[in-house]
């Protein structure tokens, strides 16, 4: 993280580094000794219910769509542990944070319904006639005796 004051998520929207809370733990799987010892796993934690950095908007949005990451009280969790260093696994974690926050807060825009102008289905059938004709022709008819 690099000690960053505010996590920038969109422009408007940023979160503050006080208001996100880190956790270590020794990661599983395999890795000797080191990984007997050292507590790299780094688990974020993100109190979306109660920050003030967010709109009731924005919070609903964030609840809906990363329902899985945010347990009932409210509080999104992201556990890391892809790498061997502390440090990484908790830049990776803010990386993953920005980046989830970011989709969960992007609005789609509103799809204009749109039609073909006459031209195009004019065209259209025009092309779909001359490939039927085409078709018809290469049909055996009754009298080619095969």
């Amino acid at each position: 993280m690099g000690e960053q004051q505010t996590i920038v998520i969109q422009p408007g929207v940023g979160i503050p580094a006080s208001e996100i809370g880190f956790h270590f733990t020794r990661s599983g799987g395999p890795g000797g000794q080191h990984v007997n010892k050292a507590a790299t796993q780094a688990e974020l934690t993100f109190d979306v219910a109660a920050s003030p950095s967010l709109t009731m908007e924005q919070k609903q949005r964030i609840l809906s769509k990363l329902g899985s990451y945010v347990s009932q009280a409210g509080v999104l969790r992201l556990a890391c542990q892809s790498s061997r260093s502390q440090s990484q696994n908790r830049e990776e974690a803010v990386e993953r944070f920005q980046t989830l926050l970011m989709a969960a807060l992007h609005r789609p825009k509103r799809r204009r319904p749109t039609r073909p102008s006459r031209g195009a289905v004019e065209r259209r059938l025009t092309g779909k006639r001359k490939r039927g004709e085409v078709k018809r022709q290469r049909r055996r008819g009754p009298d080619d005796g095969f």
